[in-house]
């Protein structure tokens, strides 16, 4: 058996060209090392615009929730004064009404407006226009001065 001799010269060809930080031959490509520094900046910038992003979808949701609970509060608060008031008949889940402030103190709820009484005002003062809910509460369509 015959020794196998390398048809390539010697100083043409690496040991280990796995190894080099440059090509080893004419249609090698060329190796570069990355700069760590500069791919952990990209990600870093990329990461805290996502979680920017993400931080004020949330702040948004928040003040969302807020506002809805405010909402429900102070329809909650106008409900119990509605309850407080007089009421000389049973309010329908969908109907409009009307709660007036007596001059003498105290508030009744009328099925009548602020503008049909016609001449007689007598002794009220609108406060706000209202229809009750499915859940029993009132809201509030118009308010008085």
């Amino acid at each position: 058996m015959e020794d196998f001799v390398n048809p390539i010269d010697k100083d043409k060809v690496a040991e280990n060209p796995g190894l080099l930080p440059y090509a080893h031959h004419v249609g090698g490509s060329l190796v570069k090392p990355e700069d760590r520094g500069k791919i952990k900046s990209r990600a870093l910038t990329a990461m805290e615009q996502q979680t920017d992003m993400q931080l004020r979808q949330i702040q948004k949701q928040i003040e969302l929730l807020a506002q809805q609970a405010r909402a429900i509060q102070e329809r909650a608060d106008f409900s119990y004064k509605i309850y407080q008031a007089d009421l000389g008949f049973e309010p329908f889940v969908g109907h409009i009404y009307h709660l007036y402030e007596k001059d003498e103190g105290g508030w009744f709820v009328s099925m009548i407006g602020p503008h049909e009484w016609g001449r007689s005002q007598g002794n009220r003062h609108f406060v706000a226009t209202v229809k009750l809910l499915a859940d029993h509460t009132w809201e509030i369509l118009a308010k008085g001065e």
